[in-house]
């Protein structure tokens, strides 16, 4: 019988997410009896990190108060209003509440962005490693142009890796605090970037060709080591507010991944065509959650007393896989890290390429690294290549959201044994 396509070419072709399939992989092995640290997936263990307790009882209320119809299609008006409060105050970035727009988390929002500023025939331009782009680009039928970033640079892309794509792209896709690395753009280095866009939007107003947008993905706002400094387009440049689409929520400031409330702000135009790409798909967040969390954010004092407190408990694990990892590096093992800087990442390097396991078997690609660590260290780890990155160097990323204190000294001294080990 001939074998008929029953999917569009889109969905044949579309790959799943390989970091919830990692993850997924490594929790069916744990169920299964086996002693594996999960620092794969970019999400909170809930009795290690848990969302705030005014914000719990506030959602509980709000299901008690039977605040369980549809929301509005943007967001709940007294949502809308505090997050454009928290913009203002904390960002120091003027939006109102007609700006911004609420959905379901920020994925939807993300997609929404795509969908709206771009064509088939349009590029997105944007660096490697990094968080999902691609499959974006494959679900909107659009192009994506990869810039591969460099570890002297925090793997963040420069003003010299873009320029050249930059007259190509429609849409440049920017993170910070960046996943998968930990590491936040440099006010120097976003402000020559956002110099060459303006440049650029410049050159195509008077040839009246179509805008250059950033997307800023800022959905680690908030999570900083050390009190590194976060950076932004219209902070910089105010200009950029008529080209900037940002990307907010809760999910990782508030350790309520599942709750799934996320927020977009940028250009009236853009943000109601967005609003209408949403509507149609049904993305809004839950209208009890809404309420809950527009209650827990009018109030300053609780939300900076959370934030004083996960900050301070990230900032402990990855500083402490860090100072070990430097510790080791010290006495001549081969791994190195980078000095983390926000969102709840370290980015490491396992250099053993070329050694032996040991078995006595011969590590020769990273798919090689990631089985050594599983199997003598007993650590699952996502390698930069499922973040789109072709470094051939095995980078990964490790996620301290599932760690206790513990967990960070016995998995230190889980990998430095297997690396002793290498031959």
């Amino acid at each position: 019988m001939e074998k008929h396509l029953l999917t569009s070419s889109m969905a044949e072709n579309l790959i799943g997410s390989e970091i919830i399939k990692l993850a997924w992989d490594i929790n069916a092995r744990i169920k299964d009896g086996h002693q594996i640290y999960n620092l794969t997936i970019g999400d909170y263990n809930p009795k290690i990190f848990p969302i705030p307790q005014d914000l719990t009882e506030y959602i509980k209320e709000a299901y008690d108060q039977h605040e369980t119809n549809y929301p509005p299609g943007d967001g709940l008006p007294e949502l809308k209003n505090e997050i454009s409060r928290y913009v203002r105050e904390r960002g120091k970035l003027d939006y109102s509440t007609n700006n911004i727009l609420v959905a379901g988390g920020s994925r939807p929002l993300i997609y929404a962005v795509y969908k709206t500023l771009l064509e088939p025939k349009d590029s997105v331009l944007y660096p490697v490693p990094s968080w999902n782009n691609n499959h974006y680009v494959h679900l909107s039928n659009c192009r994506g142009i990869e810039v591969e970033t460099q570890a002297e640079n925090n793997f963040l892309p420069t003003v010299k890796e873009l320029k050249k794509y930059l007259p190509k792209a429609t849409l440049l896709a920017l993170c910070s605090p960046l996943n998968p690395t930990g590491t936040c753009f440099s006010k120097k280095s976003l402000t020559a970037i956002c110099k060459a866009v303006l440049q650029e939007n410049i050159k195509r107003k008077l040839k009246g060709k179509k805008a250059l947008y950033i997307m800023y993905d800022q959905i680690y706002w908030g999570l900083s080591v050390k009190n590194t400094k976060h950076y932004d387009p219209v902070s910089l440049f105010p200009q950029l507010a008529d080209y900037t689409i940002y990307i907010h929520g809760i999910s990782k400031l508030f350790a309520a991944t599942g709750v799934r409330v996320g927020w977009a702000w940028g250009p009236l135009s853009i943000i109601n065509k967005m609003k209408s790409v949403l509507g149609h798909i049904g993305a809004w967040a839950p209208r009890a959650e809404q309420k809950a969390t527009a209650k827990f954010m009018a109030d300053d004092s609780k939300i900076n007393t959370y934030l004083n407190w996960i900050n301070k408990e990230i900032s402990l694990r990855l500083e402490g896989f860090y100072d070990g990892i430097q510790n080791m590096k010290s006495q001549g093992l081969p791994i190195d890290a980078l000095q983390p800087q926000g969102a709840i990442y370290l980015t490491v390097l396992f250099d053993i390429l070329g050694k032996k396991d040991p078995a006595g078997k011969e590590i020769n690609s990273i798919a090689d690294v990631s089985a050594f660590l599983l199997t003598y260290a007993k650590v699952a780890l996502v390698p930069f290549s499922a973040f789109g990155s072709k470094t051939k160097k095995p980078w990964y990323r490790l996620s301290i959201g599932t760690c206790s204190q513990n967990d960070v000294v016995n998995i230190l001294i889980s990998i430095e044994n297997a690396l002793r080990q290498l031959r």
